[in-house]
């Protein structure tokens, strides 16, 4: 048995090896995660014309993990070990569950404008969760350069929103810290196994509870069959919780998670540009001027 975990070790240092070698190549994998991201907003609003909230987070789930479960089986990828199990469990409770289920509610009376703020802050808590969790200690120059973006892309979302604040917010700043968790956890599980694996796991061992949950949302919140709702329910539950999360890992264990996570310093622009093209939401002026502060940050954390 000590022999079979030592070799599924190894073979899971010999697949993520390559990338940590390859800086360029996990910058990549990570901002592919952050463009699939910065759709979750606007298709979570189009579901929402079709969905209840609770029944979209439930289905979403549930596909994603029927996807994600398909593949484990093609491959014949083996169980994870125990030790990976709470770990997983993290993973499950803040990005399959927790970040979706209170940003999706957060949304029915949130802009995605609004909503923007909260992945405007995630990279600074995910980068600070992380040092929590590894006991690594980012250069002051990195922490400078986030503060600065994170407060770059603040104050634009919540000018986009008019300055005002709502209930929302509530599950919006909650999402954030369960998100980071998650997210930081993922990154380092990622290390040990490759990315989508690890994603893939924690979809698995939530369907005792996404199936049920699913069943009961939707024997009580009522479905309205649109292009737009099931666009967005199949965005979300493909692009967003699997496929986009499985390159953010790849990427996070390639590049180190504060460092990935700076890159998501972008999302809530590219989520701005998708939600006035998607949703016909307006932009301010401001953009490109953010975008330009944004950009300056990301490249100061890279090099610090």
């Amino acid at each position: 048995m000590r022999a079979q975990s030592s070799a599924t070790a190894a073979t899971s240092i010999a697949v993520t090896a390559p990338a940590a070698e390859r800086p360029g190549f996990g910058a990549g994998q990570a901002a592919l995660g952050v463009l699939a991201f910065s759709l979750t907003f606007p298709a979570t609003a189009w579901g929402l014309e079709g969905f209840g909230p609770w029944t979209l987070v439930a289905v979403r789930s549930v596909l994603a993990a029927l996807v994600a479960g398909g593949c484990l089986l093609a491959l014949r990828v083996p169980l994870p070990e125990r030790r990976h199990l709470p770990g997983l469990a993290v993973v499950a409770a803040g990005v399959v569950f927790g970040f979706p289920l209170l940003t999706t509610l957060a949304l029915q009376t949130a802009t995605t404008a609004h909503a923007a703020v909260v992945v405007g802050l995630l990279p600074l808590t995910t980068a600070v969760c992380s040092a929590l969790r590894t006991g690594h200690r980012p250069a002051r120059r990195f922490w400078l350069a986030a503060l600065a973006g994170a407060a770059a892309v603040v104050a634009f979302t919540v000018g986009q929103s008019g300055g005002a604040l709502t209930a929302a917010d509530g599950y919006l700043f909650g999402a954030l810290l369960v998100c980071a968790a998650g997210y930081t956890e993922g990154g380092r599980l990622a290390r040990v196994m490759p990315g989508w694996q690890v994603i893939g796991w924690a979809l698995v061992l939530c369907l005792p509870l996404s199936v049920p949950g699913a069943a009961l949302a939707l024997s009580y919140e009522p479905v309205r069959l649109t292009a737009h709702a099931v666009t967005g329910l199949l965005w979300v539950a493909v692009g967003s919780q699997f496929l986009g999360l499985v390159v953010w890992y790849r990427g996070m264990a390639a590049i180190g998670v504060p460092r990935a996570s700076q890159l998501q310093l972008a999302q809530p622009l590219l989520t701005l540009v998708w939600s006035a093209l998607l949703l016909g939401e307006g932009l301010t002026a401001a953009a490109p001027l953010t975008a330009v502060a944004v950009l300056v940050c990301i490249a100061v954390t890279q090099r610090a």
